[in-house]
């Protein structure tokens, strides 16, 4: 006999000892205790159940007690969904500007994600994660007992290394099983990880390795991008060479090289004494044991674009995301234990840590953790994998599906696969547009809604959503990025810091200090930073760097970003990072970099130069190309640049990005009072005009 309640499973006596207790089984049912007579019957009744938490949930009576009454919300979430050591003694201490949430609690979250799920009967025989490696047909899966008995052993491995409690560990892994086992053990013994995105180059990585100080850096040989072999490791000795900072050990998960092609090279002196990874748990105790960590001790360290082109390492603290994420898993995304999520996104970006990891695990659900891309093999990847694991809610940015689109525009890839389970698929990452939406709506179940949603690396997860009703579905409108989720006070401000009262009038998203629960309250070695980056802007407010505007019924339209920061296929690339670059060039005298749209993208770097005398962009164009592709990654998509004579700058010496966009796009504009010289403007505008022209005599040709 088994029951159940707030969907933790336990065994009881006998169904037939029970039966006998039959006024006592009635009152227990009616209090919230559902009964089943074996696991299976279980499994059947919950799969594509309407998730028992949503049948009495009001998204505007919820949103407005998370405005007005923050503790008291709080604190109920985190009463009913984490699991403390030690209970707080304050919901939310602190200042407004750096609010401490759950002040005094204490915990673990690998304890949150895998412990309280191996206690439960139900829940430890439970597909954990499932790996997919599509291009190679691999595929892996561990249930929680076998997530949980590897993080484990792993983390012994680690304390037997001298890994403790805040030390850094950089994880520089591809989207395979053991990446989500490195971040757990690092959890589970306090040590602070930051994950490193597989497309960032050796010298992004370096960066990431010395700013952080890290004790430990663990990779793998390889990992697969689609159809091709990564090598990891030569990455990753090429960036330990780099480094000024050199870590104390380096841990190497060596996957399996009989079927995959890699070149014979030299490997950097760097990797001489890296461990093996299964050498190092060979023989080991498991550590059951976990170390316990104040609610504001720091989980992971994330790096994330800053408009100076050096990267910002975002701190998230335990307590806050725990409860964060057990609130936007299920009454967000809709989720309930059980459910199959996956979330189309790398380990080395904020999705990744809390939809694919945190999140799910938390949660109780099923992660699929891939390792591909959305059309490769061919575009019906996503599609076969939704129907095998019978995906209830999936996460991809909107540059996946207008690829999908592209290759398959009349959606022959869906035919004959039954996607009936698929509940909701979630776009983020980038501004999602109309026809890709309404395209994808087109091409499935009517079962089935595509929404919008927006958050950032600070905000850890959901900001703007489109809100479910109690019974699960979404209150959808198509073309816009949501309404705003619990704890978040959004605003738009004008150039004055004022609320923007009219409706459809555009200005810059803020939202109304404090933050709630997770969001991010400092940046790594770097207070004063955070203060003036997200703060000092807007007094009382944070800044999210993007501009947009809110309509009659209250929906949010996320435009554009405001710094110089853009959006490629929902990667934040510094535009000063890749000007860097340039810069580095022998030829190059100035630069510039701006983003401009992309049909499959969504955005991309264009570069600006000034040349030396004599040099000429034919023979420098691949060279800069190549030089950042080697510096900063594929990632950057950097492939367009002209070289003019001068630009447009004012008369203290900036170079005029906001002009350069303008002249791009074709917009009018009136001549700057401060520029320096407006003659530069005809030479910029007849040039760009002739690229756009050769751009669309190409188009024509290929059709």
């Amino acid at each position: 006999m088994y029951f159940i309640r707030n969907n933790r499973l336990f065994q009881s006596i006998s169904f037939k000892s029970f039966q006998n207790y039959h006024q006592n089984y009635l009152y227990l049912q009616n209090n919230g205790i559902r009964f089943y007579s074996n696991k299976n019957d279980f499994n059947q009744k919950q799969q594509n159940a309407i998730s028992e938490h949503l049948k009495t949930f009001n998204y505007e009576k919820e949103y407005k007690r998370s405005i007005e009454e923050p503790e008291k919300f709080w604190d109920s979430v985190a009463s009913q969904y984490v699991h403390w050591n030690k209970r707080y003694d304050k919901v939310m201490g602190g200042t407004i500007e750096t609010p401490k949430w759950f002040e005094g609690g204490v915990l673990n979250a690998a304890y949150n994600c895998l412990d309280v799920h191996v206690r439960d009967p139900l829940r430890k025989d439970q597909i954990a994660l499932i790996q997919e490696t599509p291009g190679k047909g691999w595929e892996e899966k561990l249930t929680y007992q076998q997530l949980y008995d590897k993080v484990c052993l792993f983390a012994r491995g680690l304390v037997n290394l001298g890994v403790g409690k805040g030390d850094r560990v950089i994880i520089y892994m591809p989207m395979i099983n053991e990446g989500v086992i490195a971040m757990l053990a690092c959890a589970r013994i306090g040590a602070i990880h930051s994950v490193v995105f597989g497309g960032f180059a050796s010298a992004q990585l370096a960066n990431r390795i010395e700013h952080s100080q890290a004790r430990l850096v663990i990779s793998s040989n390889y990992g697969i991008d689609g159809l091709k072999t990564v090598d990891y490791k030569s990455l990753l000795g090429e960036a330990l060479d780099i480094s000024k900072h050199k870590p104390n050990h380096v841990v190497l998960f060596n996957r399996d090289t009989s079927s995959v092609e890699i070149s014979p090279k030299k490997y950097s002196s760097s990797l001489d004494k890296a461990m093996d990874w299964n050498q190092l748990i060979k023989g080991v105790e498991p550590l059951r044991e976990y170390q316990l960590v104040e609610s504001s001790h720091p989980l992971y360290l994330i790096y994330t674009s800053g408009t100076t082109g050096a990267p910002k390492g975002i701190i998230r603290e335990t307590g806050g995301y725990m409860a964060q994420l057990n609130y936007a898993i299920r009454y967000g995304y809709g989720m309930q234990p059980g459910d199959v999520f996956w979330a189309g996104s790398d380990i080395g970006w904020v999705v990744g840590h809390s939809l694919c990891v945190y999140g799910a695990l938390a949660c109780g659900l099923t992660s699929i953790i891939f390792e591909g891309k959305p059309i490769l093999p061919d575009p019906s990847v996503y599609w076969r994998l939704i129907e095998k694991y019978r995906v209830k809610a999936m996460f991809s940015a909107p540059t996946a599906i207008r690829a999908i689109h592209r290759d398959d525009p009349e959606g022959k890839h869906f035919e004959g696969i039954d996607l009936s389970s698929l509940k909701y698929m979630w776009l983020a990452g980038e501004r999602l547009d109309t026809p890709t939406q309404l395209w994808l709506q087109s091409k499935l179940p009517k079962t089935s809604t595509v929404g919008d949603h927006y958050w950032t690396s600070e905000s850890g997860c959901t900001m703007l959503t489109q809100p479910l009703d109690s019974n699960g579905e979404l209150q959808l409108e198509i073309g816009v990025s949501g309404k705003p989720f619990m704890g978040f006070k959004m605003e738009i401000l004008d150039d004055h810091s004022k609320p923007i009262s009219k409706v459809d009038e555009q200005g810059e998203i803020a939202i109304r200090l404090p933050v709630p629960p997770g969001f991010t309250n400092t940046l790594y070695l770097n207070h004063p930073g955070y203060i003036q980056t997200y703060q000092r802007p807007h007094l009382g407010y944070s800044r999210t760097g993007d501009s947009g505007y809110m309509d009659s019924k209250g929906y949010f339209h996320v435009v554009s970003r405001i710094d110089d920061v853009i959006n490629t296929s929902g990667h934040r690339i510094s535009t000063g990072s890749i000007e860097e670059v340039l810069a580095g060039h022998a030829s190059v005298v100035e630069c510039a970099v701006i983003g401009v749209p992309d049909e499959i993208k969504g955005e991309i770097p264009f570069g600006f130069v000034i040349l030396k005398h004599s040099h000429s962009i034919e023979k420098v164009e691949k060279e800069l190309i190549q030089l950042v592709r080697n510096t900063i990654g594929p990632v950057a998509v950097f492939k367009n640049v002209l070289a003019f004579s001068k630009l447009p700058k004012t008369r203290s010496g900036k170079i005029m990005r906001n002009v350069l966009r303008k002249i791009y796009n074709g917009d009018e504009f009136p001549i700057p009072p401060t520029i320096e010289d407006p003659d530069v403007l005809s030479d910029i505008k007849l040039q760009i005009k002739n690229y756009h022209n050769k751009l669309n005599k190409n188009s024509i040709n290929k059709n």
